[in-house]
Parts: C-alpha cells; sequence; structure tokens
C-alpha cells in the first residue's frame, strides 16, 4: 500500500521544534530549583492544556472527586465559594438553573477516580499484543541517557562523538542481547536498516507510518511525554545551552530514539484489522478524546476554582485586619521572599517593636556566578530565568597559598576515590577500613556531626573562616549603579537603621539528593550566604557609598550591614564578618544575637506539629536538639517541608502585613509603589518574583496531582544519576522530574494543598496592566488561568481581580 503522506526535513523541522518546545526544562540535582512542568503551554487556558495532556499522556491536572468532596463536606468549600466559581467559569443563567448546576456538581464528587485515555504509541500496542514489552523500551532509552549524560559517576562512558542519536544506535548494534531486542531478530534486522542521522529517521518512519500532518506535531508530543523525565533533562540542556548564546539539540535526538522504537515495533501490517489501522483511527480521532477529555473534568474545574476562592476569602480577612503603625526601625532585617521566611519574620517582629523586616528575592539582585576558592566550576547564583552578569570569588589574607592547598587535597580525595572504585580494590578496601567507615556509619545513622558543605571541602576550619565573597572586576562607579538598582528595588532608599541585615537562607540535610530543592531557589539551588555577604561588602565600601550620592542615596555614616543566613530546618540565623562590625554598634548586635535566638526558639515551636516534635513544643531545648538531629539524619526522609502549601505572594508596603499570621503560606515582597515613579520596580517584580514564586508554586501543585508523571515518587527507592543529574525511582524507569511523596504528604495526609498561585499587588490598575500588555509571558499566565492576579486597593485592602474580562472583585 503506498503511504498517502510522504514527509520531507524542511517540512517536518518546525513540526518537530514544536513539539520539543512544548516540554519544560529541568536542572541537575546540584542545582535542583522549582520548574512549572507545564510551562510551555502558558500561552493557553489551563483547562485546555489538561484536555489536550490527557489526550496525549493520561493526565489531568486535577485532584481526585474524593479530595473536594471532603473539601466540600468539612465546610472548607462552602456554598458561596462554589456558586461564586460557577460563575466565573462560565455559568450564565436564572435560580433554578443555578441550583441545577449545583447539583449537578455535588454529584459528580460521587464518581471514581479516573483518568483520560492516553493516545495509543506503536510500543504500546506492541506489549499489548505481546509483540514486544513497552516498559523495557523505557528502560532502554532511560539506561542509555543515564550513561550518556553522566559526567561525574561511571569510570567507563559512553562518547558523544555524532550526538545522542548516533551512540545510541552504534550502542544498540553492539549490545543487541536482552532488552526489548532479545530474543527478536526482526528486530534487530531493523535496526540495521534505521538511517543513521536523526533527521532521516523522522522522514524515513513518519511517512511509513502514514499518519496524516496535522496530527504529527500531538504524536511526536505524546513520544517526548512517554520518556518526560529525560525529554526535560534534554530541555534543560538546551535552555542552559541558549543562555549563553550556544545550542543544544539532545531534546531532538531523543525524540528521534523514541520514534526510532516507533518504527521498530511497527510490525507492518497495513488495512483492516491490523494493528496500524486501529493505531490511526485512534489519532485520527483525537480531537474527540481532547473533547471527551474536556467535558470529563469541566466540572472538577469548578471545584477547583471554588476551593481556590475559599483561601483567597481566608487570605483577605487577613490583609484587611487593621495595621499597626510603623515605628522606626533599630534592626531592619531583609529576609528571602520565600514562605519559610514569613514564620521567623513574625517571631523577630512580635520580639523587637524595633526590628522592622523586608522581603525581597533572596538572590538580592545580584547577576552572579560564584567561582569557589582554588576551583575552576563557577556555578549560577541567581534564578534560574536569568543569565549571570557578574562572578563572586573567595578572598583572604593568602588567598593563592589557600588555594593552591585546597587545590592539592581536592586532587588527593580525587585519587582516593579512584581507588575506592577500581575493582582490583573493592574487595580490600572494607577489610582494609572496616571499623573506620563502621563507626562513619553509626554517626551518621545517630544523626552525629557536621554535614560539610562541598563549598568547604578541601579547607581547614580556619581557613573556611577566613574568606570572604567578593564580587570580581567591578568598579566604584560600577559598583555604585549596581548597589542603587537593588536598593531601589528593595525600597530601601532612606530611612536606614543603624544595622541592616542581609538574610539569606538554606536548608540543611544529610543524605537528601533533592536537597538544593531546599535552598533558595532564586540562588538557583543553593543558599544565599554567597550573596548576602558580598552584597553586604559592596555595600559597605565607602567609594560605593559615596557614589550612590549621585543617585540620590545617602546611606549614614552610622549604617552598618551585616550578612547572615537562616538555616529554614533547624530555624537559627547565622551572621557572617561580625568582627567588622563598627564598635558603637557591639550593644545592638549583643541585642540583635539575643532577639535572633529567641525567634528561632518561637518558629521551632510553631513548626514542630508539622514534623511529628507536638510534644516538645514546650520544651525548647529539647525540640532544638531534635530539630538538629533530624537535620544531620542521614536516613530522615523529611527534614524540612520546605515551600510545602505555598498559596499566595504579596507585593505591597511592609507594615501592612506585620504581625499578620500568613500560616507560612505566603511570599511577602515589600513593594510601595508611590516612590515606584515609572513602575520599573513593579515590572521587575511581575516578570521575575512572582514568575518564580509560580514556577515554585505549579512544581508543588502538579507533584500532587500526578506524581506519577510530574513527581519523583517514594524517595526511599531514589537511586541517583550520574552523581547529579537526577534520580531513577527504582533500578529503572524514566528519569524522575519534581517532588518526592514525603515532601508533599506526611503518611496521614497532604502537607500541600494544590492551590494557583493567589497573587496580590499594591499597586494602581492602570500601572499592571500597561505591563500586562507589554509582557506577554505574564499576560498569558493570568488571561489563562495559570494563577490569579489581584490588586490590593489602598484603602479598603480589598482584593480586586484581574482575568480576561478586566478588573473585578474578588469573587
Amino acid at each position: 500500500m503506498t503511504p498517502q503522506v510522504c514527509y520531507a526535513e524542511h517540512t517536518l523541522s518546525p513540526i518537530i521544534e514544536a513539539a520539543c518546545d512544548a516540554i519544560a526544562p529541568i536542572w541537575p540535582l546540584d542545582s535542583f530549583i522549582a520548574v512549572n512542568p507545564y510551562w510551555s503551554h502558558r500561552d493557553q487556558p489551563m483547562p485546555e492544556v489538561a484536555a489536550r495532556l490527557g489526550a496525549l499522556s493520561g493526565t489531568t491536572l486535577l485532584m481526585p472527586p474524593a479530595y473536594y468532596r471532603q473539601a466540600w463536606r468539612s465546610g472548607r468549600i462552602n456554598q458561596q465559594h462554589l456558586q461564586q466559581a460557577i460563575t466565573a467559569t462560565g455559568y450564565q443563567g436564572d435560580a433554578e438553573a443555578l441550583q441545577r448546576t449545583l447539583e449537578v456538581l455535588q454529584r459528580v464528587l460521587e464518581e471514581p477516580t479516573t483518568e483520560p485515555a492516553a493516545q495509543p504509541t506503536l510500543a504500546g500496542l506492541a506489549a499489548e499484543l505481546g509483540a514486544a514489552p513497552a516498559q523495557p523500551v523505557r528502560d532502554q532509552i532511560s539506561g542509555f541517557c543515564a550513561a550518556f549524560f553522566d559526567d561525574a559517576e561511571a569510570e567507563w562512558g559512553i562518547e558523544h562523538e555524532g550526538g545522542l542519536f548516533a551512540q545510541w544506535r552504534a550502542h544498540l548494534l553492539a549490545h543487541p542481547g536482552g532488552g526489548p531486542l532479545g530474543g527478536h531478530g526482526v528486530l534487530r534486522e531493523r535496526l540495521r536498516n534505521l538511517p543513521k542521522d536523526a533527521g532521516q529517521v523522522f522522514t524515513q518512519v513518519l511517512t511509513e507510518l502514514d499518519l496524516p500532518e496535522d496530527r504529527v506535531e500531538a504524536y511526536l508530543l505524546a513520544l517526548l511525554l512517554d520518556i518526560n523525565g529525560w525529554a526535560s533533562w534534554c530541555a534543560g540542556e538546551r535552555w542552559r545551552a541558549r543562555q549563553t548564546g550556544d545550542d543544544d539539540n539532545s531534546i531532538v535526538e531523543l525524540l528521534a530514539i523514541r520514534l526510532a522504537w516507533e518504527g521498530l515495533l511497527d510490525d507492518g501490517k497495513r488495512g483492516a484489522g491490523s494493528q496500524h489501522e486501529g493505531w490511526l483511527e485512534r489519532w485520527r480521532a483525537l480531537p474527540s478524546a481532547q473533547q471527551q477529555a474536556r467535558a470529563r473534568f469541566q466540572a472538577l474545574w469548578t471545584w477547583q476554582y471554588a476551593l481556590e476562592l475559599a483561601y483567597q476569602t481566608q487570605l483577605e480577612q487577613v490583609i484587611q485586619e487593621p495595621a499597626p503603625a510603623p515605628a522606626a526601625a533599630k534592626v531592619q532585617a531583609i529576609f528571602c521572599i520565600d514562605v519559610r521566611s514569613e514564620v521567623i519574620r513574625r517571631a523577630l517582629e512580635s520580639l523587637d517593636p524595633g526590628m522592622e523586616t523586608r522581603g525581597f528575592a533572596g538572590f538580592f539582585g545580584l547577576p552572579i556566578q560564584y567561582r569557589p576558592l582554588g576551583t575552576e566550576a563557577p556555578r549560577a547564583q541567581l534564578p534560574g530565568l536569568l543569565a549571570p552578569a557578574l562572578e563572586v570569588s573567595d578572598r583572604c589574607d593568602d588567598s593563592v597559598e589557600v588555594a593552591k592547598q585546597r587545590r592539592q587535597r581536592l586532587t588527593a580525595a580525587a585519587h582516593w576515590k579512584q581507588f575506592e572504585y577500581a575493582p582490583t580494590s573493592i574487595f580490600t578496601l572494607v577489610e582494609t577500613l572496616g571499623l573506620f567507615y563502621a563507626g562513619k556509619l553509626v554517626r551518621r545513622t545517630l544523626g552525629l556531626g557536621d554535614t560539610a558543605s562541598p563549598d568547604q571541602a578541601g579547607l581547614g576550619r580556619q581557613q573556611r573562616d577566613s574568606l570572604h565573597p567578593t564580587l570580581n572586576a567591578l568598579s566604584p562607579e560600577d559598583g555604585a549603579e549596581l548597589a542603587a538598582g537593588i536598593l531601589n528595588a528593595m525600597g530601601l532608599t532612606d530611612h536606614f537603621a543603624t544595622l541592616v541585615l542581609l538574610t539569606g537562607h538554606g536548608s540543611q540535610s544529610a543524605n537528601n539528593p533533592h536537597a538544593a530543592g531546599l535552598d533558595c531557589g532564586a540562588c538557583c539551588g543553593q543558599t544565599g550566604e554567597v550573596n548576602a555577604r558580598a552584597l553586604a561588602s559592596l555595600l559597605n565600601d565607602t567609594a560605593v557609598r559615596q557614589g550612590l550620592r549621585a543617585h540620590g542615596i545617602n546611606v549614614p555614616e552610622g549604617t552598618w550591614f551585616l550578612a547572615a543566613l537562616h538555616n529554614t530546618t533547624t530555624e537559627e540565623i547565622k551572621l557572617f564578618d561580625t568582627d567588622q562590625v563598627p564598635d558603637p554598634l557591639r550593644s545592638t548586635l549583643d541585642q540583635l544575637h539575643t532577639t535572633l535566638a529567641a525567634a528561632g526558639e518561637r518558629a521551632r515551636a510553631e513548626r514542630a506539629p508539622a514534623l511529628g516534635l507536638a510534644a516538645l513544643a514546650q520544651k525548647p531545648g529539647a525540640l532544638h536538639k531534635a530539630v538538629r538531629k533530624r537535620a544531620r539524619d542521614w536516613g530522615q526522609v523529611r527534614p524540612e517541608w520546605g515551600l510545602a502549601n505555598n498559596a499566595a505572594f504579596i507585593a505591597a508596603p511592609g507594615h501592612w502585613t506585620r504581625g499578620r499570621d500568613l500560616q507560612g503560606r505566603v511570599f511577602l515582597h515589600d513593594y510601595d509603589w508611590h516612590q515606584d515613579q515609572d513602575f520599573q520596580t513593579l515590572r521587575q517584580i511581575m516578570t521575575a518574583p512572582m514568575v518564580v514564586a509560580h514556577w515554585i508554586n505549579m512544581q508543588y501543585y502538579a507533584s500532587v496531582v500526578d506524581n506519577r508523571r510530574y513527581g519523583s515518587g517514594n524517595k526511599v527507592l531514589h537511586n541517583v544519576v550520574g552523581g547529579h543529574l537526577g534520580v531513577l525511582e527504582g533500578n529503572g524507569g524514566d528519569l524522575r522530574i519534581g517532588l518526592p511523596w514525603q515532601s508533599l504528604h506526611d503518611g496521614d495526609k497532604l502537607m500541600h494543598e494544590p492551590l494557583r498561585l493567589s497573587a496580590c499587588l499594591a499597586a494602581p490598575e492602570q500601572a499592571i496592566d500597561r505591563i500586562l500588555d507589554s509582557e506577554p509571558t505574564v499576560r498569558d499566565l493570568v488571561i489563562n488561568g495559570w494563577l490569579h492576579l489581584f490588586r490590593i486597593d489602598d484603602a479598603s485592602r480589598a482584593l480586586i481581580r484581574r482575568d480576561a474580562d478586566g478588573w473585578r472583585p474578588r469573587g
């Protein structure tokens, strides 16, 4: 039978690129940051994306009916929320029709949980017919990608010459035994006849399959979703390459590999009753499948909206509580907008009326990469959306000698690792060092000893304490311009306190592949220490302060900037470079130490019940010891809850939320539009911190609603791939993305309520609208329902909603 369609590379190229562009990137474990896995679909309404992805992969983007049923019966969702949600999601009609709609929605909650039926792949059909197992196809691709991309773990790797596809083909030809090819001579013959060039694979296989052109993009996307973990990794490789002006074609070649398997598993039969005809008929009916998915889950989208309205109602009530008048600040503490900062900020302000806390993105506006002393591998210390423009490195009195010693120690450690993994040493290593390792295992099991940062490897304690992160090659004039931009964005241009605390944050855990995901997302999965210390050094520089005057900012001579790090696991705040604090501020510093310790005590007591430590909430010493032990315990799967239960972003004057119990669910960014004449600071907030908060929010959302596809499963079963690439769950399957179940569920209940972010901006609607009109990415997120956007009314503090139809009261 002659194919009806003959594909050429030039016609397929844009279709292939469109399919690849639909996959969101992920970052490696050592810089693991939150990503919205649906990011590439933001230009379409979220329910429409759910219908499309549902038809292609079987996902829903929603919780099962039982979840909404429990929220309804418990009263979290009430009738008013539901009626408002019906109206907001398109209902129009009289009271009688509304009542019928309410009855239909309630009946939906009694239905069993089902997933949409995904469009078939030939690998899947071959598995159903027993011609070839489907999972080994995924396992084979995954195992090969793990070896190909490995750059840190394997002693023997795979060559990269020719690219991913060429190496896959050569590797499979050289090792045909076992896996999908094992025992299948026909498949091995087809493999030998497969083109060597990835582009030719697309033209040959798609022509042979005779798929209509208007279905090809969806089909290719379905194939990528079938190996979504590695597709996301390759998308990340492309994203990071393009940030530096380069490019990466791995995702296209991965797609060629997956398509090649479709060609290999096609039995070649055509006509009525054939596997191909049934497969083709399903793909021709794709629009119908999407419509069925849309109709099936339309009611649940109304329930999801009602759940979000319930939270927004509570949030508005808290914002509208009477605000205390701002007092003169003795200490100003700038914290990251991370939701975990809210709890300890509230504790600090309740303990000391002279303490003013502010929220700002935790990279503190520094577009930097950091190069630790004596190393050649810089790392990004800014949001993943941005590319670094400056570099920070460590300085000390004898940087050259310390760097030399460190390189020698790291080289020796590398040689030791080679010995440790050499085949001839495997049988003697444990016998020789058994007692040494036994002690180490006992200390780890009991949570004893410290977990050293990789940044400090190869350095002695005194050497570590002597290092100062410093911006490189920055003139006083450029430093002043950078500092002015940061201070303006912070809203800190006058009324400086005598002590200004720049507080980054980081987590502490042991034996945790996803540890970077608990650090600062704005610092690309690192702690904020480097950024805080580098900025404090910049702002304390006499020449920079003189230059700031030309920018209209006069920092008083008696003001000192001090860097700090908030340990979000233990609720301790460490101060850096206190030996440099001027003598007149020593008494203020002493009082600050006391206040920080007391605030940590309060924050630990508030978090204790969620950590299973409620019995210790009123025993400060025992509780402090317990959370420190959790941080060092290599068997602890929940050292802290991270950003679980995040739900809102607020950009408003800090005193509007001072002292309010926001339950650690809100990203708090200080902003006063009266000081933002051209609204460029508002633009920065809406295009950077608000988008980062959205990424975090959607990572948690996706990991809850569909952990199988967008989370990383059971943490206990994780195996790290390539030293830092990602994790497999068990010894096979796809690369896992997103969050492990233990980061979302305590064993009895969910600790994260999947709600779309409610972003609340204290700014005029005209200013917000102008930014939406000129920033299509942000506009897409708002208009297509990927987040809820509100402005906070200056007088009433009411939330005014922005949607596709303009501004209207919340509800």
